[in-house]
């Protein structure tokens, strides 16, 4: 009974919560041991990035634990210094940032730890909106005031994650979008916050498709002007291919977003024998793991596409999980992620005061949307983008935010006044 009274003290909160997430950390650590197996082959470690993802999994376990065990009426005391916080990290990514995949996102505090910036972005910006849209709650919905302040404040973060990362940035936009419509801002402000991302999208977009330049127009540039090839053998059969020098900064942005672009859009048929994989590798092998699935799968450890399909652990582990779990276990993970949403609703209804409810639901939006757009990338349902899938892809800075994500969604449940307690039960309740 004590060791039993023990853990209760320790796995505090809502239980469904934690069994979500205890299930998807045990198909994270066999997914990622199995689909990093290249990474073992090159460093002849193959135990490698399952320890170093576990303790990563164990250290975002122990901030969880912290964080559900902070009473979350503190939470809201945090938002005055969080918010300058991320935006002077958001700047200095641009300053002293290191590149990844040709987009700068990452700086290393003290020279040695990776940080990614965008990742506290994101929860910041939900802690900020909640806190606008609670405080200028009236009986009749949000402030109009309210909108301003959201659209200044989340508006800021997102544009300076914009530039290097598209897709975050309009992740963020979505849960901002949905946050305010749960906040209760009146829907003729919506509205005009709609046909204003609809005119700034169609801009974009035809701003990408004229000033961008597709892959196979910098190669016929690179030939016009007698640029080197590279040096492969004719005699094995390959083709030689001409040395393509990308343009710098937001060109070479505008560029990658083209390519983007028209390969989702190109509807051509073609055979599987003309099918470069070399060219778009990540989409082929992803689309030959699903097809390669049967109800089933192959059991866990058995793909084949791991070896080929790059970032195989990351941004396309949805893939492996088709072709190891089958269509089951893909709908299975899915489920997960549907459930602590609508779990995280059902807390949130609970809440009498409105901040921890607007709070956790835009942090369960968070982790659900970009579980559901990873999935719709990798079944190919959306255009490729570098969105991990959470909780479970072998990740950094992303790994452990989510669990503090988690945390806080615990600590609402465990500690917010509930509509149906009295007074003196919800405070014996946090005492406790």
């Amino acid at each position: 009974m004590d060791k039993i009274k023990q853990l209760r003290n320790i796995f505090k909160g809502d239980s469904i919560i934690w069994m979500i997430f205890f299930l998807l950390c045990i198909i994270s650590i066999v997914e990622v041991y199995s689909s990093s197996s290249i990474l073992g082959y090159k460093t002849g470690n193959y135990w490698y990035a399952a320890v170093y993802h576990t303790s990563l999994l164990f250290l975002g376990l122990l901030a969880m634990v912290c964080v559900l065990n902070v009473p979350c009426r503190y939470f809201k005391v945090m938002t005055p210094l969080m918010v300058p916080i991320s935006l002077v990290l958001l700047v200095l990514v641009y300053i002293i940032g290191t590149k990844e995949n040709d987009a700068a996102r990452w700086i290393k505090l003290f020279g040695v730890i990776p940080l990614q910036p965008s990742e506290i972005a994101k929860g910041t910006m939900v802690l900020a909106t909640a806190h606008i849209l609670s405080q200028l709650q009236t009986a009749d919905g949000a402030h109009p005031k309210a909108f301003k302040y959201v659209c200044l404040t989340a508006g800021g973060l997102i544009a300076l994650v914009f530039p290097e990362n598209f897709s975050t940035a309009a992740l963020m936009g979505a849960v901002v979008f949905l946050m305010m419509i749960i906040g209760r801002v009146p829907m003729r402000q919506i509205g005009y916050l709609c046909t204003g991302v609809a005119v700034v999208a169609v801009v974009a977009v035809l701003l990408v498709m004229t000033v961008g330049k597709s892959s196979e127009q910098l190669a016929k540039e690179s030939m016009a002007q007698g640029r080197q090839y590279t040096e492969v053998s004719v005699k094995e059969g390959k083709k030689e291919e001409p040395v393509v020098v990308k343009r710098g900064g937001v060109l070479h942005r505008l560029d990658l977003w083209k390519d983007r672009i028209d390969n989702f859009l190109d509807n051509k048929y073609v055979a599987p024998k003309d099918y470069d994989l070399d060219k778009n590798g990540q989409v082929g092998h992803a689309n030959i793991a699903i097809s390669s699935s049967n109800f089933l799968g192959k059991g866990p450890g058995n793909s084949e596409q791991r070896d080929f399909l790059p970032l195989a652990f990351s941004d396309f582990i949805y893939a492996i999980i088709f072709e190891e779990l089958g269509w089951l276990g893909a709908a299975f993970v899915a489920m997960l992620y549907i459930s602590l949403l609508f779990r995280t609703g059902y807390i949130a209804r609970q809440c009498e005061n409105t901040f921890p409810a607007y709070l956790i639901m835009g942090l369960a939006l968070m982790i659900v949307i970009q579980a559901l757009f990873n999935m719709c990338v990798a079944v190919g349902l959306a255009p490729v983008t570098g969105q991990p899938l959470p909780l479970i892809s072998k990740g950094g800075t992303s790994s452990i935010i989510n669990c503090i994500y988690i945390g806080v969604i615990l600590s609402v449940s465990r500690t917010a006044k509930r509509r149906d307690m009295p007074k003196t039960a919800a405070a014996h309740s946090v005492a406790k």
